[in-house]
């Protein structure tokens, strides 16, 4: 029996189970959707090393005035794809958003933006991303249970510990939404209440009358341009995954209400607690001592909490399994949107009958992660990430405005003032040149690497359709059989 006739017959027998109506479900409300975007946007990074902005802005008062910028920013950007995400209507965000504006555009050239922008973020930078964000969450997770290993023995253990956590992000991924749901709801209250932990802190230290650092102000500043590029970019790395629930907007609730609304709570609260947190931190560190220490709230919880100093780490540990967790579930999206549009292989846009989750996605999700952890020195691949980021964040507010004029008709639920992605796009720009003039390195030339090769990939596979066409017949079939998935078969609501 040839496998294409086999894969039909998976289809029609899994098919009986669920009838006709196998798709993913809308099961994020409000609450959920902001969580989604605290569980992305909160990770270690103002945990563990918030002092780079300190370290490239010089001072004080400039850091925590670039926090303050990178949150507006970051709030900004968010909005511009709240209305992309209402109009556009598809999961996938800047995936989806150069699809539609520019796919139509030419044969060749059209669909390249959005199969580099799935290339990028699918098969590289977000399982690298959760590879380092999963050994943080495992290196504090046994850090107690380590401390008389070698070094060679703990890196080991670190490995073993991401790989079994990623084991288990990937089962309540594979395993159904609501699950999803429930545990991202839970670490999203417990993140949150790390951060006031640390607040708390702060105000007491400051009740105390202890401002000596804080009243240093602008002290040091820098007035290089591409010193405040830099500190901007460390801020707004810390702030990445605002745009975390447009990846989703098939599975949330009245998407044309909660993704606006959820933005419009989410961005603010957490920029209020970053803000507020790094005050917290300055008020116990010296610049010094911010800039040198390897985990900054570590340190602080040290002088300020005593006894109760355990819950920075345990703060950590959560912050960076919930994030990492997010991350994939996001991501998985993307390349099962990618896959829906003939930009990835085809079985990664199936859906469990049984769970209504896109299990082959997260499956092949899992085993990219696994091989960056395996792979373990990293951290030089992400380097460039946040060049890569505000590079698509460009093209999606250049998308925007293209929408404007080729979709003017198409009913918009929500719109953002034209000035808004003006101004970010004003800033993509200034923020994917102004580093490579101020720090020309070899990383920029790994990002325009990637690039070509994924130019490559899309010539050869995409466009002139050059594909194994009976070994994807037999591993599409084995999948399917391994994953009880089918073609989703209906997707509209």
């Amino acid at each position: 029996m040839a496998e294409k006739e086999k894969c039909e017959i998976v289809d029609n027998e899994i098919g009986k189970i669920q009838g006709s109506a196998v798709k993913l479900k809308r099961e994020l409300g409000l609450f959920s959707a902001v969580n989604l975007i605290l569980g992305v946007m909160i990770g270690s990074g103002i945990f563990v090393s918030p002092a780079s902005a300190l370290e490239h802005s010089g001072s004080v008062a400039l850091c925590l005035i670039i926090w303050t910028v990178s949150g507006i920013i970051s709030l900004l950007g968010a909005l511009s794809f709240a209305e992309l995400g209402t109009v556009v209507g598809k999961s996938g965000a800047e995936y989806s958003y150069f699809e539609e504006a520019f796919g139509n555009m030419h044969k060749y050239w059209g669909p390249l933006p959005s199969f580099i922008c799935a290339w990028i973020y699918v098969v590289i930078l977000r399982p690298a991303e959760v590879a380092i964000i999963v050994m943080t969450f495992a290196e504090y997770a046994i850090q107690p249970f380590t401390i008389d290993l070698q070094a060679d023995y703990k890196d080991s253990a670190i490995k073993l510990a991401s790989l079994s956590a990623l084991f288990v992000m990937t089962y309540i991924n594979i395993t159904s939404v609501k699950l999803f749901v429930k545990v991202q709801n839970v670490f999203g209250v417990c993140k949150v209440i790390a951060c006031l932990i640390v607040i708390g802190g702060g105000i007491y230290v400051i009740s105390m009358g202890n401002t000596a650092h804080l009243d240093k102000g602008f002290e040091g500043s820098t007035s290089s341009p591409g010193g405040i590029a830099l500190a901007l970019y460390s801020g707004l790395w810390a702030y990445d995954g605002w745009n975390s629930v447009t990846v989703v907007t098939e599975e949330i609730i009245n998407p044309g209400v909660n993704v606006p609304l959820s933005i419009s709570i989410a961005v603010p609260l957490i920029t209020a607690l970053y803000v507020f947190m790094n005050v917290a931190y300055m008020s116990v560190l010296s610049y010094a001592e911010m800039t040198s220490v390897p985990a900054v709230a570590v340190a602080f919880g040290t002088r300020v909490l005593g006894p109760a100093s355990f819950l920075i780490p345990l703060g950590v540990a959560i912050a960076t399994f919930g994030c990492a967790m997010s991350v994939q579930f996001g991501v998985t999206r993307v390349c099962y949107t990618a896959a829906r549009g003939g930009h990835m292989l085809e079985v990664f846009s199936y859906v469990n009958v049984k769970r209504m989750t896109p299990a082959p996605a997260v499956a092949f999700q899992a085993i990219l992660t696994s091989v960056f952890i395996l792979v373990g020195n990293i951290k030089t691949l992400i380097e460039f990430a946040s060049w890569f980021l505000w590079f698509f964040y460009g093209l999606a507010m250049v998308a925007l405005l293209v929408l404007r004029k080729t979709q003017a008709k198409k009913p918009r639920p929500y719109r953002v003032p034209t000035i808004v992605p003006c101004f970010v796009l004003l800033v993509a720009i200034f923020l994917s040149i102004l580093p490579i003039v101020h720090d020309p390195s070899v990383k920029y030339l790994m990002a325009v690497g990637f690039i070509v090769m994924g130019v490559g990939v899309y010539t050869v596979f995409v466009y002139y359709k050059k594909t194994p066409t009976a070994l994807l017949r037999k591993f599409t079939f084995l999948t399917q059989v391994l994953f009880e998935s089918v073609p989703p078969s209906n997707r509209k609501d």
